[in-house]
């Protein structure tokens, strides 16, 4: 391992301009530091993963489940609650204590105990020893996904951090197509339990890879003291910045959106329309790869055009699609081409939106990386966990709800980008071009 070569936040001096990120590290950096920093994105794309793959591969084992476990439905979708539950908290307190105590060992005991529990669901006898071990479970992917971030965050800036988070989500975007088939896969081999032992398995393979390619991107000098009081206080400094708390709705309302239709998509192309599981799969893969696709074109555009300009890009055509599908459920049955299209266009302009979103936000931040990650995906995380149940209040063949949560999460996503606005600066000289 060579993360000796990594340049953490100190090494170099930094200016910020405005708006947007800070300007990118003064310097050249060399072959061998490019290599190292290509495996830690991969390493960081890999602990990102954890929350789809933990999910995606679990849901279509939920009949199964309950007839095993002697549990109702409702219970056994209580599993995933807790899950979210989990990884909400575990972002909000993983951050600052990495914050206090540096990034890696934080980093392996997360994921350490993310492999016990994904064990613990494997063995689970009943519903309830689930719902607990689930919570676990993601309560420490959380903190190892909120602290993977702040690795990036520690050593990226400007529009290089904006590329490598939009890189990130891309590829990231893998995970949402890969999981479903994965846990079919599984399912029909065996049984429900051995998409845990998958996650067990990858949990290993998730520590070897921090124990080989992360370093300690937090250097002593630069940690905030620990305790509760100064946790408090490195929360309070963040959530006092306008422009952080503007972009963190504007990432957390796109996360939202996103699971809306996730929770009801299924219900609308297969219980309304008709289509079949495998080419409800089909959809739901080219959605993921449009998202993944857009995410990938931000990333190009990074440090080429402003950033916000990207995120409005995002926003309009994801509020007329909400407002489409509001139309189409309210008054023509929701049309199978509406529906295809409506479904594609939120998921493609999502990857426009939430990444760019995250990445603004934690620039906003750079004195408290690790914080500002966790709020970010505490409030990204409870968006999910909100927006989810409540897109099914309409039962299986009403996309109402789901419609009038996209229109909501998206307009919120607006107000964000407006409160996160510059401030208007006055004087003979223009300043630098916004990010």
């Amino acid at each position: 391992m060579r993360g000796a070569e990594v340049p953490v936040r100190g090494d170099v001096p930094r200016t910020h301009r405005g708006d947007g990120p800070p300007d990118a590290p003064v310097g050249q950096r060399g072959p061998a530091q490019a290599e190292v920093a290509a495996a830690l994105v991969a390493t960081v794309v890999f602990l990102t993963a954890i929350a789809p793959l933990a999910t995606d591969t679990y849901v279509p084992a939920f009949p199964a489940v309950a007839d095993d476990l002697a549990a109702a439905a409702t219970q056994v979708q209580l599993t995933l609650t807790t899950f979210f539950v989990g990884m909400a908290l575990g972002q909000l307190i993983g951050g600052p204590v990495s914050d206090q105590r540096g990034r890696k060992r934080p980093l392996i005991a997360a994921v350490v105990v993310m492999t016990l529990a994904s064990v613990a669901c494997a063995l689970a006898p009943g519903i309830a020893v689930m719902m607990v071990a689930r919570a676990v479970q993601g309560f420490a992917g959380g903190w190892a996904m909120v602290i993977g971030r702040a690795v990036i965050v520690d050593l990226a800036s400007g529009a290089q951090l904006v590329r490598v988070l939009n890189v990130i989500a891309a590829v990231g975007g893998i995970a949402p197509v890969a999981g479903p088939l994965l846990g079919a896969v599984i399912l029909h081999l065996s049984g429900w339990r051995a998409s845990f032992w998958a996650l067990a398995v990858l949990g290993v393979a998730m520590t070897v890879a921090v124990l080989l390619v992360v370093p300690e991107t937090l250097p002593p000098a630069a940690r905030h003291g620990g305790g509760l009081r100064a946790v408090v206080t490195s929360g309070r400094q963040v959530l006092r910045n306008r422009r952080y708390v503007g972009y963190v709705l504007v990432a957390g309302s796109s996360m939202g959106a996103i699971f809306a239709y996730v929770s009801t998509s299924a219900f609308v192309l297969q219980s309304v329309n008709g289509l079949s599981p495998i080419v409800y799969s089909l959809d739901f893969a080219a959605n993921a790869v449009g998202m993944t696709i857009a995410a990938l074109v931000a990333a190009r555009l990074a440090g080429r055009v402003p950033t916000r300009r990207i995120i409005v890009f995002g926003q309009v055509p994801a509020l007329a699609a909400g407002i489409a599908m509001l139309i189409g459920a309210l008054w023509f049955q929701t049309p199978l081409l509406l529906v295809i299209v409506v479904f594609f266009v939120l998921m493609t302009t999502a990857g426009l939106i939430g990444p760019n979103g995250g990445a603004l936000a934690s620039a906003e931040v750079p004195e408290h990386p690790g914080t500002g990650s966790a709020v970010l995906g505490f409030v990204q995380w409870s968006f999910a966990g909100l927006t989810a149940p409540l897109a099914g209040l309409g039962g299986e063949r009403s996309a109402v709800p789901m419609a009038v949560l996209v229109i909501a999460c998206t307009t919120l996503s607006v107000v964000g980008l407006a409160v996160a606005r510059p401030r208007r600066t006055t004087g003979p000289a223009p300043g630098p071009p916004e990010n």
